[in-house]
C-alpha cells in the first residue's frame, strides 16, 4: 500500500481509483448523498459533465463508450436519481456496451429502513448488469472499482453498478485494503478452438454460396480490419446487423447491406439462399430472423462465432460453434486459409449482382424526403463523421443510406430501441471525439424525450449538428398502423409540437427551418462548416415509409418493397 493512499476520504479514494482506470470524464447529476464526492471532485482532474436528466447522463456515457471503445462512467444520486438510470443501464446491457454506473445511497446505518430516497438499486439492476456492488466499507473501494472496470470491458462487455452509501464516501483517514481482484468463476474466452478453425476453413472450401454475417461483436472486438481482410481474401459477400454497421465500410464491393426486417432485398435473398452462413459476433435477433429461427437460412450450414456461449444455438440451430473473441478467431482463420483451396464464387456473385441490379434501395431525390436529407448529409459530411441517432424511421433511413466508414463512427440504440437516446449519446460522442464532426439524426418524437439536453450542449459549447426529420407524427408506429391496421391511426399525431428552431435559439443554439428541396444542400453545408452547435429542422411528409419491410411473422424473403 503506497503512502499517498493512506489518510484519504472514501470519496478521494474512489476518484483516485477511477483515475487509475483511465477515467477522464464522468457524466453526472448531483444529489444530497453525493455531496462528499462532489466536494472531492473540486480537487480532481476528472472532468464532470452535468446533464439535465439522469437518463441523459447514462446515455451520454453510452455514446462516449461506443465511439471511443473505452468504458463510459456516469453518476446519479440515490432513489429517483438511481432509478432514472435503469433504462440506460438496460440499453447498455442489451447492446453489450461497457459502463460503470455509480449511484449514491443512503448511509449504511439507514439501509433497510425505507429512509428518504432509499431504493434497492442492486436488486433492481441485477437482471440488467454483469454485476452490481454495494460498498459498505470504504477500504474496499480500490478493489471494487478495479473489478468493476475489468468486468465491464472484458468478455462480452456490459454495465456494472457500484452503489455508494453517503457515509462510505464521507469517511476520512481511510487506509484501503489491497486492490487484488476476487473474481471467482469469471471466465473470459479468447482464442478459438484450433481444430474448429480448421473445420471452418474446410467448410468454406466446400461451399458454393457462402455469406459472412457480421454483428456488434465485431465492433466490440475491434475486428474491423481483420474482418475486411478475411472477406476480401475469401471473396465473401458480407451482410451486417444494425449493430454491425461499419464493420465493412459503406460502398465496399463485398458489402450487401443490413439483413432482416428493414434490410436490403439483396442481403435478405442472399442469406436465405446461402449454403454456408459464417456468423461473427451476432445473436440472431428477432429483427433479423423475424422470430422464426427454424425458418432462417434453412439451406445453410451455420457457423456461429461468439464470445458468449449462451448465444450459440439459442435462436438458430448451429452446426459449428466457436466460442471466443471475434478478432482473434478471424486472425486464426486468416492464418489457416492458405492451407485450403478457396471456392470459385463467380456464379454466386453473378446471382447476387443480379439481385442488386433488380432491387436497388430507391428513394425520391426530387422532393424534400428524409432519404434525400440523409444522402446529402453523407455526401457533404462524409463517412468520417460520427453519427448518432434516435429510434424510429430516421434510424432505419440512416442505416440504409448513410455512408458509415468505420464501425465506431455510429451510435444508436439497437436491442432496446430507446427513443430519447440520440441527443445525450451525441453529447458523449462529441466529448469522446472533440476533433470530429458529430451529427445527431433524429425525429420530432424522439427529440422531445431528451430535448432538455440542449442545455448540456449549450453549457459545454459542444459543436453538435442536429438533423431533425420533422414529420409531426410518431412515424414508425404510424407506418405500422397504416400497413397492418387499415390506416386506423390512433395517438400518433404530435399536435402541439413546438417550433424547434425557437427552442434551440432559447438555449443559444442556432436553428434553421428547411421547408423545400432547394434549401437542403445549402443548409447542410452550413451545418457541416459550423464551428458551433446548430439545429436544422427539415419538414418532411408523414407518408414517407421505411422500405423494404418484412411484415411480422414472415420470413425475410417476404418483403414489402413498394
Amino acid at each position: 500500500m503506497s503512502e499517498e493512499k493512506k489518510g484519504l476520504s472514501g470519496a478521494k479514494l474512489l476518484l483516485d481509483a477511477l483515475r487509475e482506470e483511465g477515467v477522464d470524464i464522468i457524466f453526472g447529476y448531483p444529489g444530497g448523498v453525493l455531496l462528499p464526492l462532489y466536494d472531492a471532485m473540486l480537487d480532481s482532474p476528472i472532468r464532470h459533465v452535468l446533464g439535465r436528466h439522469e437518463q441523459g447522463v447514462v446515455f451520454a456515457a453510452d455514446g462516449y463508450a461506443r465511439v471511443s471503445g473505452k468504458v463510459g462512467v456516469c453518476l446519479a444520486t440515490s432513489g429517483p436519481g438511481a432509478t432514472n438510470l435503469v433504462t440506460g443501464i438496460t440499453n447498455a446491457y442489451s447492446d453489450s456496451i461497457p459502463l460503470v454506473v455509480l449511484t449514491g445511497q443512503v448511509p449504511t446505518s439507514s439501509l433497510g429502513s425505507d429512509s428518504f430516497q432509499e431504493v434497492d438499486i442492486i436488486g433492481i439492476t441485477m437482471p440488467i448488469t454483469k454485476h452490481s456492488y454495494i460498498v459498505k466499507d470504504p477500504r474496499d473501494l480500490p478493489r471494487v472499482v478495479k473489478e468493476a472496470f475489468f468486468l465491464a470491458r472484458t468478455g462480452r462487455p456490459g454495465p456494472v453498478v457500484i452503489d455508494l452509501p453517503k457515509d462510505v464516501l464521507a469517511q476520512e483517514n481511510v487506509e484501503p485494503f489491497p486492490s487484488d481482484m476476487k473474481l471467482k468463476g469469471y471466465k473470459i474466452f479468447g482464442r478459438g478452438n484450433n481444430s474448429k478453425i480448421e473445420e471452418v476453413a474446410q467448410a468454406l472450401s466446400e461451399a458454393r454460396k457462402p455469406v459472412l454475417y457480421a454483428g456488434g461483436g465485431v465492433v466490440t472486438a475491434n475486428a474491423e480490419e481483420v474482418l475486411r481482410q478475411f472477406a476480401e481474401r475469401a471473396n465473401l459477400p458480407v451482410v451486417t446487423t444494425l449493430m454491425g454497421i461499419g464493420s465493412l465500410p459503406y460502398g465496399h464491393p463485398n458489402l450487401l447491406g443490413m439483413v432482416g426486417m428493414h434490410g436490403t432485398v439483396t442481403a435478405n435473398y442472399t442469406v436465405d439462399d446461402c449454403d454456408l452462413l459464417i456468423a461473427v459476433g451476432v445473436r440472431f435477433d428477432d429483427r433479423v430472423t423475424s422470430g422464426l429461427g427454424h425458418r432462417f437460412a434453412t439451406k445453410a450450414k451455420v457457423i456461429h462465432m461468439d464470445i458468449d456461449p449462451v448465444e450459440i444455438s439459442k435462436v438458430v440451430k448451429t452446426h459449428m460453434r466457436i466460442v471466443g473473441d471475434a478478432r482473434k478467431i478471424l486472425e486464426e482463420l486468416l492464418e489457416v486459409l492458405p492451407g485450403h483451396s478457396l471456392p470459385d464464387l463467380s456464379e454466386w456473385w453473378g446471382q447476387i449482382r443480379n439481385w442488386q441490379k433488380d432491387n436497388p434501395l430507391g428513394c425520391d431525390l426530387d422532393s424534400l424526403t428524409p432519404q434525400l436529407v440523409v444522402k446529402t448529409l453523407g455526401e457533404l459530411a462524409g463517412g468520417e463523421a460520427v453519427i448518432a441517432t434516435d429510434v424510429g424511421q430516421h434510424q432505419m433511413w440512416v442505416a440504409q443510406f448513410y455512408p458509415i466508414a468505420h464501425m465506431r463512427n455510429y451510435a444508436t440504440s439497437c436491442g432496446l430501441g430507446v427513443m430519447g437516446y440520440g441527443l445525450p449519446a451525441a453529447v458523449g460522442a462529441q466529448l469522446a471525439r472533440p476533433q470530429d464532426n458529430v451529427f445527431l439524426i433524429t425525429g420530432d418524437g424522439s427529440l422531445q424525450m431528451s430535448i432538455q439536453e440542449l442545455g448540456t450542449v449549450a453549457q459545454n459549447k459542444l459543436p453538435i449538428k442536429i438533423i431533425l426529420l420533422n414529420n409531426g407524427v410518431l412515424g414508425m408506429v404510424r407506418q405500422m398502423q397504416k400497413m397492418f391496421y387499415d390506416g386506423r391511426y390512433n395517438h400518433i399525431q404530435l399536435e402541439g409540437n413546438p417550433d424547434f428552431v425557437k427552442v434551440a435559439e432559447a438555449y443559444g443554439i442556432r436553428g434553421i427551418h428547411v421547408n423545400s428541396v432547394d434549401q437542403v444542400r445549402g443548409a447542410i453545408e452550413e451545418a457541416v462548416n459550423s464551428s458551433g452547435p446548430i439545429l436544422l429542422d427539415f419538414k418532411i411528409s408523414p407518408d414517407e415509409n421505411v422500405l423494404p419491410l418484412v411484415p411480422p411473422g414472415k420470413v425475410i424473403t417476404e418483403m414489402i418493397v413498394r
